[in-house]
């Protein structure tokens, strides 16, 4: 399983640090801490990148769900 962030071309590089930390689940206060940042600027920076429109996409190979098989490897 993977996250994919569409339209992150349109976020600044903190927007984007603050979406892919949030989009896996970590407060504001957690993401203040860790990017040394005050917890209203994080939500600042997350509401601009909300309003630039940004779509999170989770893939999940069809192996993991049980309904397709791995590619046979030939060597």
């Amino acid at each position: 399983m993977r996250m994919e962030i569409r339209g992150v071309e349109k976020l600044s590089f903190r927007e984007r640090q603050v979406v892919a930390l949030k989009e896996m689940g970590k407060s504001a206060e957690q993401i203040a801490k860790q990017l040394g940042l005050s917890p209203s600027t994080v939500a600042t920076l997350y509401n601009r990148a909300r309003s630039k429109g940004y779509e999170v996409v989770i893939i999940i190979p069809g192996e993991a769900l049980g309904i397709m098989e791995p590619d046979d490897e030939e060597a």
